[in-house]
């Protein structure tokens, strides 16, 4: 007589009991946000000054800021700092606004161009300069406009700010007095690698970013007195960069990658122009679809 199949009538009954039974609910459908909780090891929960870059890091940080600094020292936000600093309104263009020629109708404005004397205004700072106070510009850019639009839609409870070397003070005086009891999450929008024809390439992370994040973040520091402990290890690193390089920026961003670039196209000027520390007393604050100039706010501590 054979060995009856204890094992595999156990077998059976385990399947049985954990077979739904009649009246049973299905499964729970994951929360929204589950899976963004379980990627723990990159996010700076816990921080009231945080540091990251580009999209993927605006994704990251950005829904539970308080307030966000959007970094792209050469040219975007140098260029924003110049043009609110005159009195004028930038409106960043992202890719989801349609043509761009549209929007900037839509919103009674003017389209900047790619280089000097496109359309009477670009990316330039040093041009920026002499813009007339009212005027309302649409300025293009694949980072740091780009990112300014997105920051807007992926947190529209938090302020959005456009930080730079030459307003570091302005805009770190703006985030602490309009934080809303969220971390100040710093985003640096870095450049981009050569990618495939009509592909975007990789994030290439930006010395001049690195620094005018740092330069922001380091304000923000003696500015509300925060306790070291509640900066980021990633925020206290662009710190710490900016402290070694603050005595010599026109220097670094002359050296840097993206420097070198732009003074070849002929732009030694704009990289000039954006190593100035804490010259525009001015903070450009995004107020609807523009970035409109904030006068000077009383700092106050984070928490």
């Amino acid at each position: 007589m054979p060995e009856p199949d204890r094992t595999g009538r156990a077998r059976a009954r385990a399947a049985r009991r954990e077979a739904p039974r009649a009246g049973d609910t299905a499964p729970k459908p994951e929360r929204p946000g589950a899976k963004r909780q379980e990627r723990g090891a990159t996010d700076q929960d816990g921080f009231d000054l945080q540091f990251e870059w580009g999209p993927a890091g605006l994704r990251e940080l950005g829904p539970g800021a308080g307030a966000i600094v959007v970094v792209d020292v050469l040219r975007f936000t140098t260029a924003v700092s110049v043009a609110v600093g005159r009195g004028a309104e930038v409106l960043p263009y992202g890719p989801g606004d349609g043509h761009a020629e549209t929007f900037a109708a839509q919103h009674n404005a003017l389209l900047a161009g790619t280089g000097r004397g496109d359309h009477g205004w670009s990316l330039s700072p040093t041009d920026l300069a002499t813009i007339r106070a009212g005027t309302r510009l649409v300025l293009p850019s694949p980072n740091g406009s780009a990112l300014a639009h997105a920051a807007r839609q992926l947190a529209p409870g938090a302020v959005v700010l456009a930080g730079c070397l030459r307003n570091a003070s302005a805009v770190a005086q703006q985030a602490a007095a309009r934080s809303r009891g969220g971390p100040v999450v710093v985003i640096a929008a870095g450049e981009r690698w050569p990618g495939e024809p009509g592909a975007v390439g990789a994030l290439r992370p930006a010395v001049e970013d690195l620094l005018g994040a740092g330069a922001v973040l380091r304000a923000l520091r003696v500015l509300t007195g925060i306790a070291p402990d509640r900066i980021s290890p990633e925020a206290r690193v662009a710190m710490a960069a900016f402290d070694d390089a603050r005595d010599d920026l026109r220097a670094w961003l002359l050296a840097s990658g993206s420097g070198r670039e732009l003074a070849a196209r002929g732009w030694r000027d704009d990289v000039e122009v954006a190593a100035a520390l804490d010259v525009d007393a001015v903070a450009p604050i995004l107020v609807g679809a523009a970035f409109v100039g904030a006068a000077p706010a009383a700092a106050r501590p984070l928490r």
